[in-house]
Parts: structure tokens; C-alpha cells; sequence
């Protein structure tokens, strides 16, 4: 199984037939709020959020030294070297680029000193940046200023940013990501409340003190669509011809199967994957929402001009796709009353059980159980009704409980993991094999780190971090053994 993907991979350096040309490790050493005071960083909303709401992060963490890979990027480039991997995917924080927001407070030299560091590291040992623009980091000044991604003004200030990244980096980065999980972003920040800026309808969730769930998250998803776009036509407009580089979004969906044969659970299953991942494809290859979403949400969700409309479609020459897991789908009575919320304007629910058979092997994370079909069958679906896009797997990981207690040597033998890995790939190949245009697979993630509202309760990592002795880290059986898998 390993093997054939593995043997195919050497053959295509030279014939491009079947698998990707990059099979890659996802590390997410600079998409995480680390050093957060040092470096002529200015203060991100996750500072905020983490310092001033302690109690939406399941262990009271905080992200200000994380991995520390800020300082020990040179060690962790060498670890990726080590495993053999041609890519590395990472994340350029806004503030500290800019660390008020805007381009007239300034632009920090020492922030991009560090980033290009970091590249010229990388592609001296072989490996190639693929870089992500935001990743939920929104500078504290705009938040404070106009409300972030609640406001229009946003998209200038984002254009101007990433104008600087172009412009400084472009030379070395060939692959741009603009946005890392918009629907996350708008969903969690903005309807549930549970990661930053942490605002959601109080009444309703009864965790945020100010917040709109029924309308707030289409609105900031607007904004990242259109910042997404301006920034698109930038970059074709006046970089994309000399620095020949290519430029996408990453979004990420669960897989929603129907829990029965019946209308409504197929119905349902289809529409919460519309609010899940057409909410972004629709417009990206399309240019407008899906109809199901503006039947049932009406006025609450923003309309695109026809200029901005003509701009977004096609605003990508890939698409980035994050997969962790399915869920199964059934729908709920069509009833308008209660109170508006993101979660259930789609009148759909999930659960991972049917007949008292859960859908796969459950990980630490709650929502997160193994089904490797679900990568095949997502990209498929792509494939079919989005006109096979270029895409790149850019997430694909499963995480273990972080007990401190148990013994290292133990806790380095990872096989689910490996397996999680093994079954995944086989489907990947299976989807390239009808047709799927997939260019390359991002493993999530080189070390164990700080994950969201999950502080430090769960290990996502192929490297074990020892967070108290000196953030030590220890390949795990994981990351043997995809060494020895791209070696073959």
C-alpha cells in the first residue's frame, strides 16, 4: 500500500504521471502566536484573546512562547531535512510585519529580517516555502480600530500588507496562500465565540459580551473574500509575471455522508456542505454564494456588486484543502423562529454515531474521528462540480491526549498515526487515480504545538515536544516512518 504510492513518487520527478511533485510535511512553526513581544511585533488578537479570556482555552494557555520556534527555526528546518520532505508550509504574522495594521505606522524591519531567514534557510536545504498570508492573527490596532473583518476597510489595509510580503519575499516564495480556513475563522471567532476575537450573540451562547451569530460570520467571510480577491489581482497585476509564482486559498470542510437513505438526511447533506465549503467555492468559481444559502438566510447575507463578483471568480490557480475527518448528516424541521445562529441557519445536525457505530476511530479531539475515505470522496466531489481545481492537500493530521505522564518511550510510539497516514494516502492515490488534480500533501504537523482554544491538551505533532524540559523534541514512529516512505 505505502509502497506503490511511494514507488510512484520517484517515477513522477521525471514523468508527472500520477502522484503529486510534492509529497510534503505540513509544519506550523510560524502559524502560531509565539515571541509575541519580541521582534517589533505588535500585539494580535490571539495575544488578546488568549491574555484577557484564560477560560476559553481548555488548559488556560497561551501561545507567547509555543514552540519558541521563532529562535529555533534553523533546528526545525533540520528536522524537516531529516525526514526528507521538499516543502515546508508556514504562516507570515501580519503584526509583525506591520505591527499596527497599516502600512503608514510603518513597516518592521526585524519581522522581516526574520521571514527572510527563514526562506533563505529552508531553500538552502532544499525545501520550498509555501506561504500563508493570515492565519487568524488580524493585528489588535484594526480590531480596536474598525472591528477587524467586520469592516470593509479591512480589504485595504490586508492589500497593503500583502503587497510588502510580495514585495519582499516574492523572489524566493513561488506558492501564496491568502486565507487559512476562512469558514473556521468566521464560524468560531464570530457564531460560537470560542476562538478569537471571541464574539458571538450573548443570549445565545452565553460566553461573548457582545456579538451577532446570525450575522457576523457571513460578513466576516465576505470580507476575507473579497480581501482574498484584491490581493489576488495584485499579485497577478504586478508580481506574477517576474517572480512566476503561483497564488491560492486554503479552505477546509468536513465530509458529511446522509445518516440514511432518506431525502431529508441526502438534502441535508448536501446543504451543510454548501454552508461549510461552497460558502467559499461558490464564489471562488462561480461568483456568487450558494442559492440554497440565500433562500434560507435572506438579506443577512451580503450581496457581491458585479465588479466584485467578476473579481472573485477565478481568483486562484489552486486551491488548498484541509481534511481531518466525515460526519454523518440529518436534517431538521425548516422552522424560522429562535434565535438566528450560524449553527443552525442550515438546518442540518451531525453526529458521528450511526446505529450505534461510530464512523471511525475517535481521537483525542472531539470532533475528530478517522474515515480516509472521506479525502477521496471530497476530492472528488471537487473534482465533479467545481471543474477539478489544482489542488494541494495543505492539512491532513490526527492528535493523541497530551499525558505528561506517560513515559516518553511510550509516548512515542504513535501507530495510530502511521495509520491515519497509511489510509489516507492510499485514498488520496485512489482520487489522483480517477482524475483529482491534486499537486501535493501537507502533513498537520511537524511538532506538537499549541492548537487554538486547545492550548497544549492535545498532540497533533510526528515530533514530540517536551514542554517542560527546554521544549526538547523526539522524532515520533510517525515521522520514522515517513522518512523511511519518501525514501522508497
Amino acid at each position: 500500500m505505502g509502497r506503490g504510492f511511494g514507488a510512484r513518487r520517484r517515477r513522477l520527478v521525471f514523468q508527472q504521471q500520477l502522484l503529486p511533485c510534492w509529497l510534503c510535511l505540513r509544519c506550523g512553526l510560524c502559524s502560531l502566536p509565539s515571541a509575541f513581544r519580541e521582534g517589533g511585533k505588535g500585539p494580535s488578537i490571539w495575544d488578546t484573546f488568549t491574555h484577557d479570556h484564560p477560560e476559553k482555552m481548555m488548559d488556560r494557555s497561551n501561545g507567547d512562547v509555543a514552540l519558541d520556534s521563532y529562535h529555533r527555526y534553523k533546528e526545525d528546518v533540520a528536522l524537516m531535512k531529516e525526514m526528507g520532505v521538499d516543502a515546508h508550509r508556514f504562516s507570515i504574522s501580519w503584526p509583525r510585519i506591520l505591527p499596527n495594521g497599516k502600512l503608514s505606522g510603518g513597516v518592521n524591519k526585524e519581522g522581516v529580517k526574520h521571514y527572510n531567514d527563514l526562506i533563505d534557510e529552508l531553500l538552502s536545504n532544499g525545501l520550498q516555502p509555501f506561504v500563508t498570508l493570515f492565519h487568524w492573527d488580524l493585528p489588535q490596532a484594526l480590531e480596536d480600530q474598525y472591528g477587524g473583518f467586520l469592516s470593509p476597510f479591512v480589504i485595504k489595509d490586508f492589500r497593503d500588507f500583502v503587497q510588502v510580503c510580495f514585495r519582499e519575499f516574492g523572489d524566493r516564495v513561488k506558492h501564496w496562500i491568502t486565507f487559512n480556513e476562512p469558514l473556521i475563522f468566521s464560524t468560531m471567532g464570530y457564531a460560537t465565540g470560542l476562538t478569537a476575537p471571541g464574539r458571538c450573540t450573548p443570549i445565545l451562547v452565553g460566553n461573548c459580551t457582545a456579538g451577532n451569530s446570525g450575522r457576523e460570520p457571513y460578513v466576516v467571510a465576505h470580507h476575507q473574500l473579497l480581501a482574498h480577491a484584491a490581493a489576488v489581482k495584485l499579485y497577478r497585476d504586478k508580481y506574477q509575471g517576474s517572480h512566476k509564482g503561483r497564488i491560492g486559498i486554503t479552505l477546509t470542510t468536513t465530509w458529511f455522508i446522509p445518516l440514511s437513505d432518506s431525502k431529508s438526511d441526502i438534502d441535508a447533506a448536501q446543504r451543510i456542505l454548501d454552508f461549510n465549503y461552497g460558502w467559499f467555492m461558490d464564489p471562488l468559481t462561480g461568483g456568487d454564494y450558494p442559492f440554497i444559502m440565500r433562500t434560507l438566510l435572506g438579506d443577512r447575507l451580503p450581496r457581491f456588486t458585479d465588479e466584485e463578483s467578476r473579481l472573485i471568480k477565478g481568483s486562484f490557480d489552486f486551491i488548498g484543502l484541509n481534511y481531518y475527518t466525515a460526519s454523518y448528516a440529518y436534517g431538521l424541521p425548516l422552522s424560522k423562529t429562535g434565535v438566528q445562529n450560524y449553527v443552525t441557519d442550515s438546518f442540518v445536525s451531525s453526529t458521528a454515531v450511526r446505529n450505534g457505530v461510530p464512523i471511525g476511530p475517535q481521537a483525542a479531539s472531539s470532533w475528530l474521528y478517522v474515515y480516509p475515505k472521506g479525502i477521496r470522496d471530497l476530492l472528488l466531489y471537487t473534482k465533479s462540480k467545481y471543474n477539478n481545481p489544482v489542488i494541494y492537500i495543505t492539512e491532513n493530521g490526527i492528535d493523541e491526549v497530551n499525558d505528561e505522564t506517560v513515559p516518553l518511550k511510550e509516548a512515542l510510539e504513535d501507530k495510530m498515526r502511521v495509520e491515519y497516514y497509511r489510509g489516507h494516502l492510499l485514498y488520496l492515490q485512489r482520487a489522483i487515480r480517477k482524475g483529482a488534480d491534486v499537486r501535493g500533501f501537507f502533513m498537520w504537523t511537524l511538532l506538537d504545538d499549541f492548537e487554538w482554544n486547545s492550548g497544549y491538551t492535545v498532540r497533533f505533532g510526528l515530533h514530540y515536544v517536551d514542554f517542560k524540559d527546554g521544549l526538547k523534541r523526539y522524532p515520533k514512529r510517525s515521522a520514522l516512518w515517513f522518512r523511511e516512505f519518501l525514501r522508497r
